[in-house]
């Protein structure tokens, strides 16, 4: 669920607009011959393709800019293409799509392009035209020029590397100097084992595999490799490592562990994975130049990539997606977040398939104030998932007093339920919400700071399964009963006055 909701609803509306961003990288074209297959060929035991179409997008750090401009930033593009008929396809359609291509150099080589043959949804070969040779001195200082000149007045600068020779150590420097010299936000989407050329840079989002290599670790080592990665933030000046893990979703990791942030995966269906890294960091710089929080942009990162994932083909994300997926969840965040215990086990187990971190908390929350606001962010940002119990009217009764609740249980549920901090609200009627936590097992519970771990309800069950109990401080003078008794003198001193 993406915190934040309502600024992210919009910025994905038309906040975007204002925002501007340079994207730096290896430029291609992307060529998809599409057709059917009926036949094996007689000549040799290949299968015989009936072309029936063919289509262009722009491919490498054009798609990055392509998803950027589909979710309605000013991009500028810097890079190189050939002077052939491929670069000025991809020229045209960067074009098209409002992209700056101002900095686009012209190298003294073919444009790279790939041409994948489809038939159906299946890929059946892909075909690549590049030349492995480096850009020449004269070439970079042409490019190093054209960033200079673009990058005042963007909020943020991506270094997109595909390895085919636009991003050498000299160009990432320069790029994350000019940047750093302006507080200007540098995200790196890398290739290759040596990570140290975009030292200083503001994030590097690598995936699994790519961390994997780049830390000589075996990928399904995931603890070690997410501790290698925390040494990666410290050892290259970074800010925090972004690491996409396919349907394990996103992971932020900060040099202190406490800081992670987890976002879960949002595929319904997996069709094509060319083109999800790319938008999983046009989303992230988006967001950056539009300074959203960091939990709320990767939330937004995770449910774009979701989206590209099931087409097929390089497809960008484009802003009536997200705003489909939002408005479904906005609606999902009002009618479905109250549950029943039953319910609850479900969506649980269906959480901690994958990976997710499930934390709980409970209470009457009767009179919703600041300091119940104050703890469920803090809860919030322990886990993945947060669950509330709060107690039925008759429990709040038998706790309270004959004149509490004065919100009813369901009032209070649906108050509870609109917040984009929780995930889940389930009624309980017994006293304590020791059932609740049996059948929900979360990893986290947290109660406020008026507590002792000796006093809250079911912490020897949850540390039982390795889970922790946290203890979040309280907002001082804020309560449901200070809240009641100040009503209660105000009425009395009205009923004096009269």
């Amino acid at each position: 669920m993406v915190s934040n909701l309502h600024r992210v609803l919009e910025l994905v509306g038309s906040g975007f607009q204002r925002h501007r961003v340079l994207v730096v990288g290896d430029l291609m074209l992307d060529t998809y011959v599409w057709g059917e297959v009926s036949r094996i060929s007689p000549e040799a035991p290949v299968p015989v393709l009936r072309s029936v179409r063919r289509s262009h997008v722009p491919g490498g750090a054009a798609n990055v800019a392509m998803n950027l401009a589909g979710l309605g930033v000013q991009v500028y593009l810097a890079g190189f293409s050939g002077n052939d008929e491929v670069g000025s396809t991809l020229r045209d359609l960067l074009a098209l799509s409002g992209i700056s291509t101002d900095s686009v150099c012209r190298w003294q080589r073919p444009t790279i392009s790939k041409t994948r043959i489809m038939a159906g949804r299946q890929q059946l070969m892909r075909l690549d035209v590049e030349t492995p040779t480096n850009p020449s001195l004269a070439e970079i200082d042409d490019l190093l020029e054209r960033i200079q000149s673009q990058i005042d007045g963007v909020g943020s600068v991506i270094l997109s590397d595909y390895a085919k020779g636009a991003l050498p150590e000299r160009v990432c420097q320069y790029a994350i100097a000019q940047a750093q010299s302006r507080n200007i936000p540098v995200l790196v989407d890398p290739k290759g084992n040596d990570f140290s050329k975009y030292r200083g840079a503001t994030t590097i989002c690598p995936n699994l595999h790519e961390l994997s290599a780049c830390t000589n670790l075996p990928i399904q080592e995931t603890g070690a490799l997410m501790s290698a990665g925390r040494d990666l933030v410290e050892s290259l000046a970074l800010e925090y490592l972004t690491v996409t893990m396919s349907e394990r979703g996103i992971r932020v990791l900060h040099k202190n562990p406490e800081r992670d942030l987890q976002a879960s995966a949002q595929a319904r269906e997996v069709y094509d994975v060319s083109g999800a890294g790319d938008t999983v960091i046009a989303t992230l710089a988006a967001c950056a130049a539009a300074k959203l929080d960091l939990e709320s942009t990767i939330q937004l990162a995770n449910l774009a990539a979701g989206i590209v994932v099931g087409r097929v083909g390089t497809v960008p994300i484009g802003r009536a997606d997200l705003q489909a997926s939002l408005s479904t969840e906005v609606t999902q965040s009002t009618n479905e977040k109250i549950v029943d215990r039953s319910i609850l086990a479900e969506r649980a187990a269906q959480w901690r398939s994958r990976g997710e971190k499930i934390v709980f908390t409970n209470g009457c929350f009767d009179l919703l104030h600041v300091g119940h606001i104050t703890l469920l962010e803090d809860a919030r940002r322990m886990g993945d998932r947060l669950v509330l119990g709060i107690n039925s009217d008759a429990s709040v009764q038998r706790l309270k007093g004959p004149a509490r609740p004065i919100v009813g249980q369901h009032e209070r549920a649906r108050i509870l339920a609109a917040l984009a901090s929780t995930d889940a609200i389930v009624i309980f009627e017994e006293d304590t919400p020791f059932e609740t936590i049996e059948t929900l097992r979360p990893d986290v519970l947290v109660k406020g700071g008026d507590y002792t771990e000796a006093r809250v309800v079911g912490a020897e069950l949850v540390r039982s399964w390795g889970g922790r109990i946290a203890i979040v401080p309280t907002v001082a003078g804020f309560s449901t009963t200070n809240i009641v008794k100040k009503m209660a003198g105000n009425e009395l001193r009205t009923q004096e006055k009269a």
